[in-house]
């Protein structure tokens, strides 16, 4: 069962420009528990996250954090200018010191130990999310944000990824807010789903949501998901490749 309520929003409102981008949304996410929020382009989902973040204020609503809440944020994509040189080691030091030992420590939670030297620009779609993680993990925090965690990854790559999710969430149990633009792979590795295009349309477990008129309405019918319950005899890299030695043994994607 899901521990001590880390966040809470409640009835949050943002109007920009006239135009409405939140109405009356209220979230909670608690320690060892995984909300993954949903919608389409435009429904909110980061705005939502920035103001729990405190980066913007709601017209209206408030938000509540537990005292001494840790929040570990990975955000939904980085740009570095291709000139300047940023080692993984550089990046993940910029905004707090810490030991090698430290940096090899969350790394290698994150399958991503071998590129503390690597250039930050030379790194694939799945390396530079683990990247992200790993610095989010650096904080020990209570609750982790992710927003679009897989964004640029392959199929492979997101299922490794999302395992990798579930497994912190256990190993630490913090509590994790997600945000997706899709149900279909996250189904198995999320609690609770809110699904919003500006308001909540739809909430709950993610086979009451997939299967509610509002979501069917959005994303059309959800297929039988088998991400996660196929035979998975394989472990992928940190590009989503399968490792070429069990590549070679044959394995069986279902």
């Amino acid at each position: 069962m899901p521990g001590e309520r880390l966040i809470e929003t409640r009835d949050i409102g943002l109007q920009l420009q006239g135009r409405t981008i939140l109405e009356d949304v209220n979230l909670s996410v608690h320690r060892d528990e995984i909300v993954t929020l949903i919608g389409p382009n435009g429904a909110g989902k980061s705005t939502l996250v920035r103001i729990i973040l405190g980066l913007l204020k709601a017209d209206s609503g408030s938000v509540k954090i537990a005292p001494k809440t840790r929040i570990g944020y990975m955000p939904q994509r980085l740009t570095i200018d291709a000139v300047l040189p940023l080692t993984v080691r550089r990046f993940l030091t910029l905004a707090q010191r810490c030991p090698d030992s430290r940096l090899r420590e969350v790394l290698s939670e994150v399958g991503a130990e071998q590129l503390l030297d690597s250039p930050m620009q030379a790194l694939s779609g799945g390396e530079t999310q683990r990247v992200l993680l790993a610095r989010a993990m650096l904080r020990e925090p209570d609750l982790l944000i992710l927003d679009e965690p897989v964004q640029g990854v392959d199929v492979g790559g997101q299922e490794e990824l999302y395992r990798l999710i579930g497994t912190i969430r256990k190993r630490h149990r913090c509590g994790i807010l997600m945000i997706s633009h899709d149900l279909h792979l996250v189904m198995s590795a999320t609690d609770e789903v809110l699904c919003l295009n500006r308001h909540v349309c739809c909430s709950g477990t993610p086979d009451t949501v997939r299967s509610d008129p509002s979501y069917v309405a959005l994303f059309g019918k959800a297929p039988v998901l088998t991400s996660y319950s196929h035979r998975h005899d394989h472990s992928h890299d940190a590009h989503g490749d399968v490792i070429e030695e069990e590549r070679r043994k044959g394995c069986d994607h279902g």
